[in-house]
């Protein structure tokens, strides 16, 4: 085997053990029983390195139809991170995990909220009139 060989394997290697961020969701009844008909495909995960500077501190993944998500390539370095995973009509799922050089796996279940315990915006008609955009809200600062 020759060096240029020898290099490209140790390259492929070293991108295929990169760290990262990967894993399954599954969405759940109280009971904790699948859901279903009913796809995980858009939940939401955020990842936030809590010890890296603002710049490089956040990366996210949507789910695919399967459950199954991974942070965008190159946008996870070792280190501590808050993974927060959420879906309207779901309890949001935060765990806190050490990443190494090899990555982090992840089996979350997000529990639906049932409806009594849903909180009610006045007027509105589904979960999505319920989400408040940063740009629709208007915050003033008070009167002195």
């Amino acid at each position: 085997m020759n060096v240029k060989t020898l290099l490209a394997l140790t390259a492929l290697l070293l991108s295929a053990c990169a760290a990262n961020i990967r894993g399954t969701v599954q969405l759940v009844d109280s009971r904790q029983q699948p859901i279903p008909n009913e796809s995980p495909k858009g939940v939401v995960v955020n990842m936030i390195n809590t010890k890296a500077a603002v710049d490089q501190a956040s990366a996210s993944a949507s789910v695919d139809e399967k459950g199954e998500f991974e942070s965008p390539k190159d946008s996870i370095q070792p280190g501590v991170y808050k993974v927060e995973v959420s879906r309207i009509g779901y309890e949001t799922q935060t765990e806190t995990v050490e990443v190494g050089s090899f990555g982090k796996k992840l089996e979350i279940k997000l529990r639906r909220i049932d409806e009594a315990r849903r909180k009610s915006i006045k007027g509105a008609t589904s979960d999505e009139d319920k989400i408040i955009n940063p740009g629709e809200v208007n915050i003033q600062a008070p009167a002195m």
